[in-house]
């Protein structure tokens, strides 16, 4: 992954709830505490493309509404493949790769400001 790739928007991010930056960090914990892949790849290795759109239709909004950005470019581009019923192999892996990596910035951001 290049290194100009934004996994966690921090300022648009406590924009998005008023200048709140406790609120922020809480709905972050939230994230972090609550979301899960496991359901988005047990639908897409059953072939239940409409569980799997779902899913993938479920963690985009919620990155985006956090400014998880990388989260939400990637998992636009998954609910794209879904819908065409062509996702491409290595999706999932870039996925979770993505949301691991977006875990330890959110976990960054509870210690530096929770």
């Amino acid at each position: 992954m290049a290194d100009n790739v934004v996994y966690l928007n921090f300022d648009e991010g406590v924009k998005r709830v008023m200048n709140n930056a406790k609120l922020y960090v809480r709905l972050l914990t939230k994230f972090k505490d609550g979301t899960k892949l496991d359901n988005l790849e047990a639908a897409l290795e059953a072939g239940d493309l409409e569980k799997a759109q779902t899913e993938a239709h479920t963690i985009k909004g919620v990155a985006a509404n956090l400014s998880l950005t990388e989260l939400f470019n990637q998992s636009l581009e998954l609910e794209t493949q879904i819908k065409a019923g062509a996702v491409q192999s290595g999706q999932m892996e870039t996925i979770k790769t993505v949301f691991n990596t977006t875990i330890l910035e959110v976990e960054k951001v509870i210690a530096e400001n929770g």
